[in-house]
């Protein structure tokens, strides 16, 4: 009986400690990057910078250079920098 005390413990604290903060987090993320327009600023995870050329379904293009674009998959946008 103890035994399955220990266990259900365990798994409430594995879940307050990891799965819940995960999940919040991959929620904000969702926000920032539907929230995306073309001209912001944005970072991909690679570290690539540039700037929102156009916005589809599941990609972005960020445009990094005079005419050089390049297409991601919308999980591969790290953050948005701050315009400053």
């Amino acid at each position: 009986m103890s035994l399955l005390i220990y266990f259900g413990v365990f798994i409430l604290l594995f879940w307050l400690l990891i799965i819940y903060p995960r999940k919040k987090q991959e929620k904000k993320h969702q926000e920032i990057v539907e929230a995306l327009k073309r001209g912001d600023k944005v970072v991909t995870i690679g570290g690539i910078r540039g700037e929102v050329a156009k916005v589809k379904d599941d990609t972005i293009i960020i445009r990094v250079a005079d005419n050089v674009e390049l297409e991601f998959l919308k999980t591969a946008i790290g953050y948005k920098e701050d315009n400053q």
